[in-house]
């Protein structure tokens, strides 16, 4: 059995194509998970929204900006001082005028479809057993799970939880980690990477009790996704833009 894992498009249409073409070509999977924030900050929140939902044997959970398009909510993050309240401020203010923009981009379609997203998914695997598919960490769409996470740490999020196999995103970077029993992968970013301008996402294998995970790279036409982004529209292209090209 053959699973592809997807997560953190933001709006990047470009990048998702590119995605999906290299997993057309390399693999037939057999389902395919995306793991979380599908829309905000690129060009195209809509058309990725469609493409996604036009796969074959797709599954789908919300990550934590799908949350707050949806609801309206903001972060947990709180200034301390009058020097990071400056910094607070433009950034909420930037962030919210993505938002807002993000949310005129969709139809009332496509606001059903993400609150009808789950926070996560489960899969069992004849021989092998349960797969676990969230977006920050199991219960938490906002936990960051690294690859230099302390394991017990990292274990404290699987406590409550039976499997083998855990998938997320959230953070932006790649992980495939052994611990105590848990295989932990993060499936990087199709649309916005930290690690590397090519977009990311993972492959998992199963056959005969055993998983290979492969992490995948893709190039794609970066220049033309910022492009879009120019042109779109949003008044806060030049933040989003920012976020694009950290990698």
């Amino acid at each position: 059995m053959r699973l592809a894992m997807l997560s953190d498009i933001h709006g990047n249409l470009h990048a998702l194509e590119a995605v999906l073409a290299d997993l057309h070509t390399y693999a037939a999977p057999d389902h395919i998970w995306v793991l979380g924030d599908l829309c905000l900050m690129g060009a195209h929140p809509s058309e990725c929204l469609q493409c996604i939902r036009a796969l074959p044997n797709v599954k789908v959970i919300s990550g934590n900006t799908d949350r707050r398009l949806v609801t309206g909510t903001r972060g947990a993050a709180r200034p301390k001082n009058a020097e990071e309240w400056a910094s607070f401020a433009e950034w909420l203010t930037q962030r919210d005028q993505c938002h807002n923009w993000t949310v005129s981009r969709l139809s009332y379609a496509d606001y059903e479809y993400l609150v009808s997203l789950p926070p996560e998914l489960e899969l069992q695997v004849p021989n092998y057993g349960w797969l676990i598919g969230y977006h920050g960490a199991p219960g938490n769409d906002e936990a960051n799970l690294l690859p230099d996470t302390p394991d017990d740490e990292l274990l404290d999020h699987f406590l409550d939880r039976e499997g083998r196999f855990g998938v997320g995103g959230h953070t932006h970077i790649p992980m495939d980690r052994e611990v105590n029993g848990w295989r932990v992968v993060n499936a990087g970013s199709v649309g916005m990477p930290k690690d590397d301008p090519r977009s990311c996402y993972a492959i998992a294998t199963f056959e005969n009790g055993t998983v290979q995970v492969e992490i995948r790279r893709v190039a794609y036409d970066v220049e033309a996704a910022l492009k879009a982004l120019e042109q779109s529209g949003n008044p806060a292209w030049e933040w989003s833009a920012q976020n694009f090209r950290r990698a």
